[in-house]
């Protein structure tokens, strides 16, 4: 229900539970509509996402939209785009890049958020943390980025995070924009424009 899920965002964009655990004032980052198509589940925002209060306005972000094959219009309509991070607020950081999201965050708002929303048709999983909390999994990205035929199939897909830091990663294993970029522009055309192609 519309009302169910504007009334959890307004809650959410209000919520301080994990205050003094944070570098910062709480500040809870999220796009999401009851009319979402498309659910983007990351990590957690990173600081230049928590001063611009924009998620994805970065360079990770330009290479999510390239490989979705959309404009930056069409991916910030909620409509189109629910962006759920593991944790909403920017959790500072550490020795080797930002901290993970604060586990809280997932098991406050989480399920209930998700529950609200029923147009959901594809989910893209980035990142570890979304990766065992969707699929209950600690697999490797590269063994499940391996499995994207199947996976499309039952409406979701792992991707890496598109980070400059996995730069290397991705020229290591060029199958991967070869063969799984093309296949999901064509699934993410098929889900934002399908009453169009009735």
């Amino acid at each position: 229900m519309s009302d169910d899920t504007t009334f959890l965002l307004r809650q959410i964009r209000q919520c301080s539970l994990c205050q003094q655990n944070l570098p910062r004032a709480a500040n809870p980052i999220l796009q999401a509509s009851n009319h979402s198509k498309i659910l983007i589940a990351g990590q957690a925002p990173g600081a230049v996402t928590d001063e611009k209060n924009i998620p994805f306005d970065d360079l990770s972000g330009q290479r999510l939209r390239h490989w979705l094959g959309v404009t930056r219009e069409q991916f910030y309509h909620a409509d189109n785009f629910a962006i759920l991070p593991m944790g909403f607020c920017f959790p500072g950081k550490g020795k080797n890049g930002d901290l993970p999201p604060l586990t809280l965050c997932a098991e406050t708002w989480r399920k209930q958020l998700l529950n609200s929303m029923h147009n959901i048709e594809l989910t893209l999983i980035l990142g570890k943390y979304a990766i065992e909390w969707h699929l209950n999994t600690k697999e490797s990205i590269t063994v499940l980025t391996k499995q994207w035929q199947q996976q499309i199939l039952q409406g979701y897909l792992v991707l890496p995070h598109p980070s400059p830091r996995n730069n290397r990663w991705l020229a290591k294993n060029t199958w991967f924009e070869q063969d799984v970029i093309p296949q999901l522009r064509l699934k993410v055309q098929s889900v934002l424009y399908a009453e169009v192609n009735v």
